[in-house]
């Protein structure tokens, strides 16, 4: 039977907070491209730098993974 120490634990509530902040930061950046798709014309333009963001979310977001 594996021992847990306090370590690991604290270790993995440490992860589990920055997915948690991670996923948090990619919803948030989802709806305001969303927003921002819905008010304005010229929104490819305004978009593309939180998309760029939203795929290194993403890619940070596979690496912890682990749930």
């Amino acid at each position: 039977m594996e021992s847990f120490t306090n370590d690991d634990r604290t270790s993995e509530h440490l992860q589990f907070i920055n997915y948690k902040s991670i996923i948090s930061a990619e919803l948030e950046l989802i709806q305001r491209v969303f927003e921002i798709r819905q008010n304005f014309s010229d929104f490819e333009r305004l978009v593309e730098p939180i998309l760029q963001r939203i795929r290194k979310i993403k890619s940070k977001k596979s690496l912890l993974d682990f749930f």
